[in-house]
């Protein structure tokens, strides 16, 4: 039987919780599992939490309520330290906006998440991840000297470099045209192939019917969730429908 990586039960995340005027519940109980090697595309409205939720998965915030387990670790018990390593050992982020710093070369950038772990050979490890992403000749260009397509490969070389078990993308290809967009498709669909768990936060609907399974996000909650283009057709069709309702 396959390995449940993830597993969420009753999340909520609730902002200005102590105040109920001002109460929002971006994230709004919910449940699911992510076994180990699905490639999952995470779909839904603007501000109906899946961006929120994302950050919930990645350890960079916490729920108010109920429970997440990342490989078999209940994170509600973890200190901050403990978070952090447990982050760095199973999670590679992807972002929109690349999130490289702007005076350190692509090398140094993916080198970096190697700089808070064991000391290692993390020059070459660094390379070599660059290499996997076929940006090895570009090692020592500098951000600003790279196309917006050669960004986002420095970016998923940094978030491979640490050797995580999942990766977390959010819009990876919003920021890019269709031909380098569909290439970097091409790239995580290789990385899926090798082992690694994918969850894509999007809005491009036919990135998430790449995928093999979509959830439905909706005012916080999970709307629908299974395979990606039933789930995809019924958003569609939900799309459809409040348009016409509002006319």
């Amino acid at each position: 039987m396959s390995e449940h990586v993830i597993e969420l039960r009753d999340l909520e995340r609730i902002y200005h919780a102590g105040r109920a005027e001002l109460a929002v519940r971006a994230v709004d109980g919910v449940s699911f599992d992510v076994t180990a090697g699905e490639s999952i595309a995470i779909v839904g409205a603007s501000g109906c939490g899946k961006s929120t939720l994302l950050q919930i998965l990645g350890c960079l915030d916490r729920p108010t309520s109920g429970s997440y387990r990342l490989a078999d670790r209940d994170v509600g018990t973890l200190e901050e330290d403990e978070l952090a390593a447990l982050r760095n050992r199973h999670i590679g982020f992807v972002f929109q906006s690349f999130h490289l710093l702007p005076r350190l070369t692509a090398l140094e950038n993916v080198e970096l998440p190697l700089l808070y772990g064991p000391p290692t050979d993390t020059m070459a490890r660094a390379l070599a991840s660059l290499e996997r992403v076929g940006l090895a000749d570009r090692a020592h260009h500098l951000p600003a000297e790279l196309s917006g397509g050669q960004r986002q490969r420095t970016a998923i070389a940094r978030a491979l470099v640490t050797r995580p078990s999942i990766l977390l993308c959010d819009e990876p290809t919003g920021a890019l045209d269709s031909r380098t967009g569909g290439e970097i498709l091409a790239l995580l669909s290789e990385l899926h192939a090798d082992g690694a768990t994918l969850l894509v936060v999007t809005h491009d609907l036919t990135v998430a019917r790449r995928l093999e399974r979509a959830i439905w996000m909706r005012d916080g909650r999970v709307g629908d969730d299974g395979g990606s283009s039933r789930v995809i057709d019924a958003f569609v069709r939900d799309l459809a429908g409040q348009s016409v309702g509002t006319r």
